[in-house]
């Protein structure tokens, strides 16, 4: 099998879980997804967060295929069973842009790869697969 290289989006450990799951299907941002990443395939590196005992790490190839923002705090808490995301969150509706990028996941993958390069704060560049 050819190896192909990945850009990788870093989303924090339990919410990448939701995804790969298939019950997240909303990621929220407070920011539009830049243009070149839609409809491209990206490496989910689930990241620890400040509970973790894990190195960040990619567990799948999954795609953002709509970005859309949400208007209004009643508009988004009405996508909640799609984003997984309450009020009491921490990533709960805040004033200010809510962005909802629609994903989903093209393969799970068997195994988890450690992350050995340096991660990007959003996004990391250049993974080999």
């Amino acid at each position: 099998m050819s190896k192909k290289t990945y850009t990788g989006i870093n989303i924090q450990h339990p919410i990448s879980q939701l995804i790969v799951e298939g019950k997240k299907i909303i990621e929220t941002r407070t920011y539009n997804i830049p243009g070149k990443y839609l409809n491209q395939e990206m490496a989910l590196v689930e990241t620890p967060g400040k509970n973790g005992k894990f190195k960040a790490r990619i567990i799948a190839i999954i795609k953002f295929t709509e970005c859309f923002q949400y208007q209004t705090k009643k508009e988004f808490y009405a996508d909640s069973d799609k984003h997984c995301v309450t009020p009491s969150s921490p990533w709960a509706w805040e004033e200010g842009e809510k962005w909802g990028w629609k994903v989903c996941v093209v393969e799970k993958l068997p195994n988890f790869k450690t992350i050995t390069k340096k991660k990007g704060i959003k996004f990391t560049l250049g993974i080999t697969l």
